[in-house]
C-alpha cells in the first residue's frame, strides 16, 4: 500500500495529491520542522510515486512493484539524486553539490522527469548554495527539487525565495509510542520517559534511547549537585564523554547537544519543583539530587541556569567549537551555583 511507511503527516499526503491531481506541482519544496518527524521518509516516498511507471493518472500513488520503484527504494535509480553532507563534515562540501549538479542537469534516463533530494538544507554553506542557485532557478524539465530542513531561518534567502515552503508538525504523543514500540523498544518505562522529551520526533526519542546518555546524565547531575562543584573535570569527562560518539564532528555535537536535552529536562523538572508543583516522571535517583539543587538555588538561579544551556545548545547547532561551548556551559553553570 503507497505511503503506508509515512505515519501522522495523513494532511501533506492529501494536499501533494490535489497537487498532482490538477497538475499543479511546483518545481522546488523546501520541507520544515524539528528532525526525526519524517521529513525525509516523506521525500522518498513522494519521488517513489512521482517515479512510479504504473502510477494511476493523476494520482500520487506508486505500485511498489515497478521497475522504478524497486530502484527508488535500493537508493539505484538513475533520475533520483539525492545529496546530504558528509558525517565528517560541518557542512556539505561545493564539490558535492557540483556533482549533484552536473548529473542532474543530464537528460531523464527513464522519462518521467528527475528529482533531488538535499538532505539537509540547513547545512548550506553560501558557496554550495551559490553552486545550486543555477539549477533550482532553471531545473530540467519535469524535475521536483525537495530541500530538507528545521526551519526557512536558516536558509539563504535566495534558495528560500525560489521553495514553496511545507511544515511538518510533531507527531502526537501516542503516535510516537507507538513507532518506538514497532521499532523495538519494548521497555514500557523507557517509552514513558522518551515520549515527553521527544518533542514529538521518533527520531529524536530514538537517539535519547541510548544507555550511554543517561548513565552520564546521572554522574553530571551528581557533579552539579555537589557543592563545590568541580568545573574542570566535569568539562573533561563531558568532552570525553561526546568523543566516543566517534572521531566524525558531527557524532560529537549530537550527543553534545542530547545531553544537553536531558539536563534542561532535569533543570525544568528541580524548577516545578522549586514553586512547589511536582514534577512529572522524577526518577527516585534523581529526587534527592534535585531537592538538593532546588535548596540551593532559587527559581531566578534555576531559569538563569535553563538559559545558559539553551545557549549552549544554541552554540553547538550553530557550530561553535564543541570543547569551548562545553567549558564555557560548565563554569557558566558552576559560578551560578556558587553564588546561589
Amino acid at each position: 500500500m503507497p505511503w503506508q511507511r509515512v505515519r501522522g503527516h495523513e494532511r501533506r499526503i492529501e494536499v501533494f495529491d490535489r497537487v498532482v491531481k490538477r497538475d499543479r506541482l511546483a518545481h522546488a519544496y523546501l520541507f520544515t520542522g524539528p528532525q526525526g518527524i519524517g521529513k525525509r521518509l516523506f521525500a522518498d516516498e513522494l519521488a517513489k510515486a512521482l517515479l512510479c511507471e504504473n502510477a494511476p493518472p493523476g494520482r500520487l500513488a506508486a505500485c511498489d512493484r515497478c521497475p522504478a520503484c524497486l530502484q527508488v527504494a535500493a537508493g539505484t535509480h538513475p533520475d533520483l539524486f539525492v545529496a546530504r553532507r558528509p558525517e565528517e563534515s560541518l557542512e556539505l562540501p561545493i564539490e558535492v553539490m557540483r556533482e549533484l549538479c552536473r548529473g542532474f542537469a543530464l537528460k531523464s534516463a527513464r522519462g518521467r522527469g528527475k528529482i533531488v533530494i538535499l538532505d539537509d538544507a540547513d547545512d548550506l554553506n553560501e558557496e554550495a548554495a551559490n553552486c545550486f542557485l543555477k539549477t533550482l532557478e532553471e531545473p530540467p524539465p519535469r524535475a521536483v527539487l525537495l530541500l530538507i530542513g528545521t526551519s526557512p531561518d536558516r536558509q539563504l534567502p535566495t534558495i528560500l525565495s525560489r521553495c514553496q515552503v511545507v511544515p511538518f508538525s510533531p507527531l502526537p504523543d501516542e503516535l510516537v509510542a507507538d513507532l518506538l514500540r514497532e521499532q523495538g523498544i519494548e521497555d514500557a518505562k523507557l517509552i514513558e520517559k522518551l515520549v515527553p522529551l521527544s518533542g514529538g520526533s521518533p527520531g529524536q526519542a530514538r537517539a535519547l534511547a541510548d544507555p550511554a546518555l543517561w548513565e552520564f546524565r546521572q554522574t553530571l547531575i551528581k557533579a552539579l549537585s555537589a557543592s563545590p562543584c568541580d568545573t574542570v573535570g566535569l568539562a573533561q569527562s563531558w568532552m570525553r564523554f561526546v568523543e566516543e560518539a566517534g572521531k566524525e564532528a558531527a557524532g560529537q555535537r549530537r550527543r553534545g547537544a542530547q545531553v544537553i536535552h536531558l539536563l534542561v529536562e532535569f533543570l525544568n523538572a528541580a524548577l516545578t519543583m522549586s514553586v512547589g508543583g511536582t514534577p512529572r516522571l522524577v526518577e527516585p535517583e534523581d529526587r534527592r539530587a534535585m531537592e538538593e539543587l532546588v535548596k540551593r538555588a532559587g527559581p531566578d538561579v534555576l531559569v538563569d541556569l535553563l538559559n545558559r544551556c539553551l545557549d549552549g545548545d544554541y552554540q553547538i547547532d550553530r557550530r561553535a567549537q564543541l570543547v569551548l561551548v562545553l567549558e564555557a556551559l560548565v563554569d557558566a553553570l558552576g559560578q551560578r551555583l556558587k553564588s546561589a
